[in-house]
């Protein structure tokens, strides 16, 4: 497979997952603010903002129309929900050849029926289209796609972008400190209330949703599950042969995210949540990093130096 062709596919299963990811984080948030009047809007705002990696800036205090605006329907803000759809959708336009026919229609239906302005009143009715959306499109690729290289490039993507957007929608547990959003807004706006009631069978603690949200192996969006996905997809990109170890740089790197996670508790890691959160985020952006040097090298245009008298 052609490079371009590989990290294309691979952003298109980021983008798809960033935009579901950033859609529930803003969700449980919005839900923050209207339930807690005792919450500091400006300073929650600012804190989600400097969670999501947003580079907006404001010389006045936010409100949450601000934020909504911002991370939802700006295309100017490389982290909005409406940027994140349009690069999927230009992404699927530069391998048309590659993705599906019915792919291509739902990403460039969605991108064509964003919206450019959302009320507040109306948030969680775009918030719950933006999953459904998402949702087909991800339906669409499990469902008509081989399992070969377009699939596992799609499919690592994805699992790294949604290991990045679990941890992200974790910090935010202590965004206002007392004031944060409950576990239980946290684990429905994951879709894991159920999942989560049905394996604990009772009220959500902070240390029992963690454990379901960081180490489960079955829920498909853990942090672990989704981790274990992208070493299998690594795996099977290049299969290794070494009797010694592990050569590729990738899969070493998120073998050591993922041991380093598997074998803790979840009290030990619930203890510093933010910091742990954070590196894990960091963890994953040079995994995706080290993708990019193996399977997506930068084109060198050649360059023309003349004759050597």
């Amino acid at each position: 497979m052609l490079s371009r062709i590989a990290e294309s596919l691979f952003w298109i299963g980021r983008y798809v997952e960033r935009a579901d990811g950033t859609s529930r984080l803003l969700d449980v948030h919005l839900q923050l603010l209207l339930e807690d009047p005792w919450v500091e809007e400006d300073q929650a705002c600012r804190s989600l903002l400097e969670v999501i990696g947003s580079t907006a800036t404001f010389d006045r205090p936010i409100t949450r129309q601000d934020l909504l605006n911002t991370l939802s329907v700006d295309r100017n803000d490389t982290s909005s929900i409406a940027s994140s759809l349009t690069a999927a959708r230009e992404n699927a336009r530069r391998v048309r050849e590659i993705v599906s026919t019915e792919l291509w229609e739902c990403l460039n239906t969605t991108r064509s029926r964003m919206p450019r302005k959302v009320a507040t009143e109306k948030a969680h009715d775009f918030f719950a289209w933006v999953r459904e959306r998402t949702a087909l499109a991800v339906g669409i690729v499990e469902s008509s796609t081989s399992r070969d290289e377009a699939w596992t490039f799609f499919t690592l993507g994805r699992s790294l972008e949604r290991v990045d957007m679990t941890a992200r929608l974790l910090s935010t547990s202590e965004l206002t400190e007392a004031s944060g959003p409950s576990w239980t807004t946290i684990l429905r706006s994951c879709g894991a209330y159920e999942a989560y009631l049905r394996t604990y069978r009772g009220v959500p603690s902070a240390t029992n949703a963690a454990e379901f949200l960081l180490l489960d192996r079955i829920f498909p969006r853990s942090v672990l599950f989704a981790l274990n996905r992208a070493e299998k997809c690594l795996t099977d990109l290049a299969p290794t042969t070494d009797r010694v170890g592990v050569s590729d740089a990738a899969l070493r790197l998120l073998g050591q995210i993922r041991t380093n996670l598997e074998y803790r508790s979840a009290p030990d890691i619930l203890a510093n949540i933010n910091n742990e959160m954070h590196t894990l985020e960091e963890g994953i952006g040079e995994v995706s990093e080290l993708i990019g040097a193996r399977y997506f090298p930068a084109n060198v245009l050649p360059t023309w130096v003349g004759e050597v008298s």
